[in-house]
């Protein structure tokens, strides 16, 4: 199991701890996340939703949904009946809600408070399950990837997208220096929640990248694993099959 990695230096669980780091960084994660990424994160979760074109994907459960970026993606690029994207941060739900209702969306995406790890859902629910910088978070990893295979329809498709730890010399350094001193620095400046930024590089430093993770994959039952590098490894975006 990967080391487990908390926001806080406090004895409560991981998941209560991220829920209410995010519950704090909400009013300011889109725009963190657009600064911080030079805007380059929007064309990762565009990328992540392209490996669901060609696949007949009705219903789409988004995990970790956040502000509903993915889901959103989605619902341009892919078009589907049914929406719904799940996270246990009701603060990061709410701007979601705004940012869906502001498209006329209502009637295609639902976002609910949920935990990733007790899927409220029946077995074989969704075409597709979606999850995008969440994984890292979850508190018990395979039993997160096992809920979302056991939602997924037979033949159902898993897209994640997630940090990973770039390789090249020198960008390797350059990316640590910056994810270990800029970002947390600019967090406390912006979202007056330092922890939540030295956080984020702690927990990508923990989480089990590139082939480690697509062997949790197939430990939880994946088949067809594939792992695809972004923009010189910040990021991968991974896939699996029920």
């Amino acid at each position: 199991m990967p080391q487990e990695v908390k926001p806080y230096d406090e004895q409560d669980g991981k998941k209560s701890q991220v829920s209410r780091m995010f519950d704090r960084i909400a009013p300011y994660y889109d725009f963190l996340n657009r600064l911080l990424s030079a805007g380059i994160d929007t064309i990762w979760r565009k990328r992540a939703i392209r490996q669901l074109q060609g696949y007949n994907v009705q219903t789409l459960l988004d995990v970790a949904t956040g502000t509903a970026d993915v889901a959103l993606e989605a619902a341009r690029q892919l078009k589907p009946e049914r929406i719904i994207g799940i996270d246990i941060s009701k603060e990061m739900l709410d701007i979601g809600r705004s940012k869906i209702s502001r498209r006329g969306l209502q009637s295609q995406i639902e976002l609910q408070v949920g935990d990733s790890e007790n899927l409220p859902f029946p077995d074989n629910t969704f075409d597709a399950v979606t999850v995008a910088f969440g994984v890292r978070n979850y508190e018990n990893l395979e039993k997160g990837l096992a809920e979302m295979r056991r939602v997924l329809k037979n033949g159902g498709r898993l897209v994640v997208l997630e940090f990973s730890r770039p390789k090249i010399f020198p960008f390797k350094q350059l990316y640590n220096f910056y994810f270990a001193n800029i970002l947390p620095l600019i967090g406390r400046l912006t979202s007056k929640d330092p922890k939540a930024y030295r956080y984020l590089y702690e927990s990508v430093q923990a989480f089990p990248d590139g082939d480690d993770f697509i062997k949790i994959l197939e430990k939880t039952g994946y088949k067809s694993n594939q792992c695809i590098p972004q923009t010189l490894g910040i990021c991968s975006i991974y896939t699996g099959e029920k």
